[in-house]
């Protein structure tokens, strides 16, 4: 498995704990920040190819996932943008900032409080507003991902939002996900991350000024209609839109080479 976790780590010291990232490559900073439950991994594919392409490239992990310690006493979008910012503090920025899934909100929430950070935003499969669920369903999803037994659904659950193509390492990458669940503490931070709602970026979409391109999977079930919610991140933002065939909610794994070459256009738009 080709694995950014394997690359040395870094630790970014923060009130509360450490957040772990690795960085390489030369050129300008390209922060890619991973969803909800995920790793740095998640960028497996993604993070070479832009390294190649001429970027310094940070992956960095969510507060109580991967390598990061799970001391914090509170996760969620504005806590991620919080750690972001301090991350493109440290390595000098400014930067563009990649973020899947809830990692999208938090990117969204970086540019509209810190606009001189930002050259540019990618948003993969984004959670930029809160979904419409019933209260039944939001009880649901909170007892199958409380902490006991947080590993076992999230193991149960992923194959789902891997709709679509699967990528080749998709078991033994699974694995090394639930893996980190199994660390002291890390099961309670995914739970509690579980609660995030996305009222806050949805609140500041109007203030993002930097260039946004909105990636996202056709077969993404998070969303009842995934291109009509792309349709309208792209209003919300002025942004473009590449809708990836085959893929879920994790289309830099599962389709990397479309969702590659959509990224670096965009980023070699942004260095004309």
């Amino acid at each position: 498995m080709t694995n950014v976790m394997t690359e040395p780590t870094t630790y970014l010291v923060r009130p509360e704990g450490r957040v772990a990232y690795n960085v390489s490559g030369q050129g300008p900073l390209v922060v890619l920040v991973p969803g909800m439950g995920d790793l740095r991994g998640a960028y497996r594919f993604l993070a070479p190819r832009l390294r190649e392409a001429g970027y310094r490239v940070a992956c960095t992990e969510l507060r109580g996932h991967g390598d990061s310690d799970a001391t914090f006493s509170s996760y969620g979008d504005v806590e991620t943008a919080d750690d972001i910012v301090a991350l493109i503090d440290e390595l000098g920025g400014p930067a563009v900032v990649i973020g899947n899934s809830m990692g999208a909100g938090s990117a969204v929430l970086v540019a509209a409080d810190r606009p001189l950070l930002v050259r540019g935003l990618v948003l993969i499969g984004p959670f930029v507003r809160s979904p419409k669920t019933s209260a039944m369903k939001r009880a649901v999803l909170r007892t199958a991902m409380a902490a006991p037994w947080a590993a076992i659904s999230w193991k149960g659950y992923l194959p789902k939002l891997y709709a679509g193509r699967k990528p080749a390492d998709f078991d033994e990458y699974r694995a090394e996900v639930i893996k980190s669940l199994h660390k002291p503490g890390h099961a309670k931070a995914f739970s509690l991350t579980t609660r995030t709602d996305h009222k806050a970026a949805e609140a500041r979409l109007a203030e993002v000024k930097a260039p946004v391109l909105v990636v996202m999977g056709e077969d993404d079930p998070d969303f009842p209609s995934p291109e009509v919610e792309a349709d309208w991140i792209a209003g919300a933002l002025h942004a473009e839109v590449a809708m990836v065939p085959e893929a879920g909610h994790y289309p830099q794994s599962q389709r990397p080479d479309v969702t590659t070459d959509a990224v670096v256009r965009f980023l070699k738009g942004l260095d004309s």
